[in-house]
């Protein structure tokens, strides 16, 4: 039978390479998962919906003697996917550690394999990251108007051994209302939160970690609560660029965008920006003028970042600033870390 471990054991094999099977339905996997846990569903979604309503309806017997007559002409297919991975030993788990991971476990273990099943499945993997981000971390918020290089700015910081925790690339999203252009899907806010605590469970916690400024929401996915509630009383660095460098970087990330896709976005935002605005950021897009269109969401922007830094001067939080004249963004990222926002960190 296998052996049962909680999720601290099953972190430190995954880090040692040991593979994590989720044995749930595909659905239940494309929702949120494990970060890099590998999908063998032992049922698909209508036969595991059939088998838990004979569960309720009739009973468990009937139950299982319904799923065996699912899963027996499956096993040849699951028992060569698990060899597949070119592992001695494997570990399994379903929602609640429940008849799925103690069947593929059985399975696999016939094989030869030396099976482990996750205390509390899954579930217990989701309450545990939530409590994770409860914990105290040392952020330091990297903020600045839209277009000011953070982005660029936080992967020099990261290059140079700097523990970084980039929301945006988590998320599949730059951010703003134009954040989704060329972007892949974001994942749900479940799967973003997993995302998010795999990065910092990996860190050094007595040091720094620098995290872009966001709203709570990043296109469709939140930032966790516990965790939003930490950055927005964290230290920010304000990074001061110049405008016409931010325009530089506007027309780079954006310019290459077909007009009519940039006008569906400023469309979104007209309201917030201003109808007089929009419509001449709307006109100068159709018209091939995509500086003068960037300029004018650019006061829309800038409004809109001025009003939230009053906000962290409302509340006593240390604002630093950081000039940026230029795209070339090491010596902006040297100047950040010797900052020394906390007095004991050289």
């Amino acid at each position: 039978m296998a052996q049962e471990i909680d999720i601290t054991t099953m972190l430190e094999m995954m880090e040692d390479g040991t593979p994590v099977i989720d044995v749930r339905s595909p659905s239940e996997f494309m929702y949120a998962s494990i970060p890099g846990a590998v999908s063998i569903p032992l049922f698909d979604d209508d036969e595991r919906a059939q088998v838990g309503t004979i569960y309720k309806k009739q009973s468990k017997v009937k139950a299982v003697q319904k799923g065996l007559e699912f899963v027996g002409p499956k096993m040849k297919d699951f028992s060569k996917q698990a060899l597949a991975l070119d592992s001695q030993q494997l570990i399994v788990h379903c929602w609640r550690g429940g008849m799925r991971s103690g069947a593929m476990s059985w399975l696999f273990e016939m094989l030869g394999l030396t099976c482990y099943r996750l205390e509390g499945g899954y579930k217990a993997y989701r309450n545990y990251v939530l409590d994770f981000f409860s914990h105290p971390i040392r952020f330091v918020v990297l903020g600045g108007r839209t277009a000011a290089g953070k982005t660029d700015i936080l992967k020099q910081l990261e290059a140079m051994g700097e523990q970084v925790l980039d929301l945006e690339g988590l998320a599949n999203h730059k951010g703003s209302a134009f954040g989704s252009l060329g972007e892949s899907a974001q994942p749900t806010s479940e799967m973003f939160d997993h995302l998010i605590f795999n990065v910092l469970r990996r860190f050094d916690k007595d040091r720094v970690v620098w995290v872009e400024n966001e709203s709570i929401n990043i296109g469709k996915v939140f930032i966790p609560q516990p965790l939003w509630k930490q950055i927005s009383q964290a230290p920010i660095v304000v990074v001061d660029t110049e405008y016409e460098v931010r325009l530089a970087i506007i027309m780079r990330v954006y310019a290459s965008f077909p007009s009519e896709l940039l006008c569906e976005v400023i469309k979104k935002i007209q309201k917030r920006m201003g109808y007089d605005n929009a419509q001449k950021a709307y006109e100068a897009c159709l018209n091939g003028d995509k500086q003068l269109a960037a300029r004018m969401c650019l006061v829309y922007y800038d409004k809109l970042y001025d009003k939230g830094l009053k906000s962290y001067e409302s509340q006593g939080i240390p604002i630093f600033s950081v000039k940026c004249d230029t795209e070339n963004v090491e010596d902006v990222a040297k100047k950040i870390v010797s900052l020394n926002i906390f007095n004991d960190d050289k």
